[in-house]
């Protein structure tokens, strides 16, 4: 009885110990988790210098965009005032 009570209690203690992580694993570990999150701070500054320069870019479009449409809006007006002007020399 003592002895299968010592062999079942070398077992659970032998099971205990191979379950657990060694320090060269949990060091491991942490390690792969610093670059992990390395990594992911890095992509984060990666995103938000991407969103920057798109915020950058739709300021230059919408800027471009205004300048076409008051272009076009003299261009009509020039257009009007060329239409009138022949329209007046028909008449004469």
């Amino acid at each position: 009885m003592k002895k299968s009570l010592l062999v079942i209690s070398m077992m659970l203690v032998l099971v205990t110990m191979m379950g657990c992580a060694t320090t060269g694993e949990l060091e491991k570990v942490q390690a792969q988790q610093k670059l992990i999150d390395a990594k992911a701070d890095q992509a984060l500054q990666d995103a938000q210098a991407a969103k920057a320069a798109a915020d950058v870019a739709k300021l230059k479009a919408d800027d471009a965009e205004k300048a076409a449409l008051e272009r076009e809006r003299i261009a009509d007006e020039k257009a009007k005032r060329a239409d009138a002007a022949f329209q007046k020399s028909m008449r004469k």
